[in-house]
């Protein structure tokens, strides 16, 4: 089977996935700048890197790099067309679009009936400063789009709230503020392979941020049955057949589903349980292919 990549071609999931594939699958690395679309008078055209997408058996998206807004609405459109056109793309133009804004994604998963922190989204100081006191003063500020914790904020001061907010609005960007949720150093991250889960808990005993990017501790875990229906609903509500579910235990003892991760990393699970999940992805994309023929 063909597997086109979006990735780094020197990304370490790219190796993992050709490592699984063992000669079973052929893996074709691309770049999301190298994405083009054809229109005229004959069925669309979708290439990348020289290669005619219809060529391919699955697009699977291992890659969501940063961009202007013309390139991202660009991006998706071809995932989009391209799916329209009967090319299996995992996971989907939507569910990537819908993951990859904060707002969209709490939105969704709200909607869902899902425990999220409580969150305001604005572009204004003033708006932002009266979110801080409705949210009680302790607040985590996020980029609308990002990951692995960067550019995350943990505010509890008012004149440095000010100020944030200021150089923030400044530089166009929207303000994405969430009540701070106490908790005791550690999260579950769930990831979701079609039907397949499989947990880990993040502990940082330095940082109150538990990404394993940030230096927090992966400790395998069952995954409780409670978690699984969370994951499973919250990935459904996303519209991600593989996804990364982080659930957050609060000190309230209720479980907040904090994020919903549509180009999940595997690294520190696969280490921490010593599951192939390189080859759980390739054997799910491969079962949903077969399936759509």
């Amino acid at each position: 089977m063909h597997f086109a990549v979006l990735c780094s071609p020197t990304s370490w999931y790219l190796q993992d996935l050709r490592r699984a594939a063992a000669g079973d699958h052929e893996l074709t690395p691309l770049a999301f700048r190298d994405l083009a679309a054809e229109l005229g008078p004959s069925v669309p055209r979708f290439i990348a890197g020289g290669l005619d997408l219809a060529a391919v058996d699955v697009l699977l998206v291992r890659t969501m790099p940063p961009a202007s807004l013309e390139q991202v609405v660009m991006r998706m459109d071809v995932l989009g067309r391209l799916e329209a056109a009967g090319t299996l793309v995992v996971n989907s133009a939507r569910a990537v679009e819908a993951a990859v804004d904060k707002y969209l994604a709490s939105a969704k998963l709200a909607a869902a009936g899902l425990k999220t922190p409580e969150t305001i989204v604005c572009q204004t100081v003033d708006a932002a400063m009266e979110a801080f006191a409705r949210l009680g003063g302790d607040v985590v500020l996020k980029p609308l789009f990002g990951g692995e914790g960067r550019g995350i904020a943990r505010l509890e001061d008012e004149a440095i709230a000010q100020r944030t907010f200021s150089l923030l609005t400044g530089l166009g960007a929207v303000l994405y503020v969430q009540r701070f949720v106490p908790h005791d150093g550690w999260d579950i991250r769930v990831l979701v392979v079609g039907e397949r889960m499989w947990a880990m808990r993040r502990r940082n005993p330095l940082d109150w941020r538990t990404n394993v990017s940030r230096g927090a501790i992966a400790e395998g875990i069952e995954c409780d049955p409670h978690w699984a229906q969370l994951a499973r609903r919250a990935a459904d509500a996303i519209g991600a057949a593989i996804a990364g579910v982080d659930l957050l235990p609060g000190r309230d003892h209720e479980l907040h589903v904090i994020e919903v991760n549509a180009v999940p990393g595997w690294q520190a699970l696969a280490r921490t349980l010593e599951v192939d999940i390189a080859r759980e992805v390739l054997d799910y994309v491969a079962g949903q292919v077969a399936r759509q023929q």
